[in-house]
């Protein structure tokens, strides 16, 4: 087979959606045929691209080589023809803001190191809503927002955006929790509970959580609202006063244990969401792989999850 840009283009698509069916959605094939045209691709290559499992997919260490390399093809191709230093090429300041995510500090940091002539602002906006409603009417150039599989985020053509990780939601309950011992935890185990939520986010949640509980046959017990610093929800977790769902990249404080729920019921995607008119390809790069690198940082530290994923991932291969 003769790799072609079209290629490219599909190994982007099936990484930025987590998911072979939903990168099919996006790109008008049927689910079967751009399966058949990944094999194609990884026959290409010599080997997998991706990881499969029943929640989509990752990027191999490999398949993390070659979307870096086919990323920055496509970026060049996109280029081409362009008047070196072109206004959009010229931008000399950028307003970025982030939900309710750790990736924003590296993120920053990675941006300024990499493109030390861009004058960078930073803010935090929970309501991945809000950040839309914030990029279409121009006051933001750039976010990093959340959605969830079956709710993607919606956005006029001035935007535009790319998934940066689908990740499983994780479960943190007091050190002295009786399930403790647990390598996974049920959601009807955790019936009884009270929970702390953060409020609506203009996404799906908590919708998504509540749906997950009534699949699982309960109406959580007790809910406190909570949208506040991550320290203070865990010293109260660590008090006993309840149990929270959590991001894969949490780090637990002394006092608080984080596993992974039984068939992983809850995902969320992080995404980058841009100004198409204010951005230029390469700025918008930059911060693709400074959010990707960061996340990759951050999950590295993270045991609870690499102990899920080497259970997932050895189970997928069985």
């Amino acid at each position: 087979m003769d790799l072609e840009l079209r290629h490219l283009r599909v190994l982007c698509a099936i990484a930025d959606a987590g998911s072979v069916a939903r990168a099919a959605g996006i790109l008008g094939y049927s689910q079967q045929a751009l399966s058949a045209q990944l094999r194609r691709i990884e026959r290409h290559f010599g080997q997998p691209l991706f990881e499969r499992s029943p929640a989509g997919v990752e990027p191999t260490t490999c398949g993390l080589e070659i979307l870096a390399q086919s990323r920055d093809v496509l970026a060049r191709v996109g280029r081409l023809g362009r008047t070196t230093g072109s206004t959009a090429d010229r931008i000399r300041a950028l307003r970025l803001a982030a939900t309710n995510s750790p990736v924003l500090a590296g993120t920053a940091a990675r941006v300024r190191s990499h493109l030390p002539d861009l004058a960078l602002t930073v803010s935090s906006v929970y309501a991945s809503s809000d950040i839309v409603d914030l990029l279409e009417r121009g006051e933001l150039d750039a976010a990093i927002a959340v959605d969830y599989p079956g709710l993607e985020l919606r956005h006029s053509d001035a935007v535009a955006h790319r998934g940066i990780i689908t990740e499983p939601a994780f479960v943190a309950l007091p050190a002295h929790h009786t399930l403790r011992h647990n390598l996974q935890i049920a959601l009807t185990d955790l019936a009884g509970e009270a929970w702390f939520l953060t409020p609506d986010d203009g996404a799906g949640w908590p919708g998504i959580f509540y749906a997950a509980c009534a699949t699982a046959g309960f109406v959580p017990a007790r809910v406190h609202e909570f949208l506040g610093d991550h320290l203070q929800l865990q010293n109260m977790i660590a008090e006993g006063l309840g149990v929270s769902p959590v991001q894969a990249t949490t780090r637990p404080i002394p006092g608080v244990i984080v596993k992974a729920l039984v068939g992983t019921p809850l995902w969320c995607r992080y995404l980058l969401a841009w100004r198409r008119d204010g951005v230029p390809d390469s700025v918008a790069e930059a911060l693709f792989a400074s959010a990707s690198a960061t996340y990759r940082d951050l999950i590295a530290q993270a045991p609870h999850f690499q102990a899920w994923a080497s259970r997932t991932y050895a189970a997928t291969r069985s």
